[in-house]
């Protein structure tokens, strides 16, 4: 932005507004990660909170992609065990949205696929042993790799995530995090046969459930809650603002089941009471 002479928002990733920047002011970018979650590095979006209206907003330019990116283990080592989780988490979640997200790309489900199986193998260790140099090593990958296949899509793991994040300043991974089961169980029917095959891959049974409830084990090891009422008090929200909210985020469209305003507020509901579907 140091070059431009409009406000950031008039860059909002909505049809070609980001031809409205000036390219020649953009300079290279050298992207060096210190959390293994978000994956940013290999985007060319910016995920920024207008803080005047409390939404987040994507902001896109092709110049955002960076020109070089050093995955350098060192600088996670110093992570905390609690935000080692939630960035984790938070990839996890970009590896399973884009493996399940509806359409045909086959490469990118590989990716996914792949960066699931380095967090199932490492998320653990690197909580526990942060100083592990091989588990940051995979955690790393594996959140790039998660943001690289999620240009196929995400999905209500993320749409109900961001109105919270933006609204009550909750981290998106631990947000994601809690969400993970309940969006998994509205969309079973849609998504069971792809995770049938993850399940071969990961080395769980071939089963819908066992690996609905590797993710509640897993969550359970990190100890992140299994509610979002146990992370802030739900007793005043306003659901249909959130839902509405979550039904207007970009994300929405990559959602495997076709859902509404409504399914988006059961599923707050459920969060928030603990009940899956």
């Amino acid at each position: 932005m140091c070059g431009q002479t409009r406000p950031i928002w008039d860059f909002e990733d909505i049809g070609d507004y980001w031809k409205r920047a000036d390219e020649s002011k953009i300079s290279p970018i050298i992207a060096i990660p210190t959390t293994a979650g978000t994956g940013s590095e290999t985007g060319r979006a910016s995920v920024i909170i207008n803080e005047e209206t409390g939404v987040k907003k994507i902001i896109f330019h092709p110049k955002f992609m960076p020109s070089i990116v050093i995955l350098d283990p060192i600088l996670t080592l110093d992570l905390p065990p609690r935000i080692t989780a939630a960035t984790g988490m938070d990839a996890l979640a970009h590896n399973l949205e884009a493996f399940c997200a509806p359409g045909f790309h086959p490469m990118a489900d590989g990716i996914a696929l792949e960066g699931i199986r380095l967090i199932k193998n490492s998320l653990i260790e690197a909580v526990n042993n942060g100083k592990n140099i091989i588990a940051r090593s995979e955690m790393l990958a594996a959140a790039s790799m998660g943001s690289t296949a999620f240009q196929k899509g995400l999905g209500a793991i993320h749409s109900l995530s961001h109105p919270i994040n933006s609204q009550f300043n909750v981290h998106h991974g631990l947000s994601n995090a809690i969400f993970m089961p309940y969006v998994l169980t509205f969309n079973k029917n849609e998504v069971e046969n792809k995770i049938l095959s993850a399940c071969q891959y990961l080395n769980l049974n071939k089963n819908f459930d066992d690996f609905l409830n590797w993710v509640l084990d897993l969550r359970k090891q990190l100890k992140i809650p299994h509610k979002l009422s146990e992370i802030m008090d739900c007793s005043n929200i306003d659901l249909d603002e959130l839902s509405l909210m979550a039904f207007e985020d970009p994300s929405t469209a990559g959602n495997p089941k076709k859902i509404d305003k409504e399914d988006l507020r059961q599923m707050y509901k459920n969060s928030i009471s603990g009940e899956l579907f």
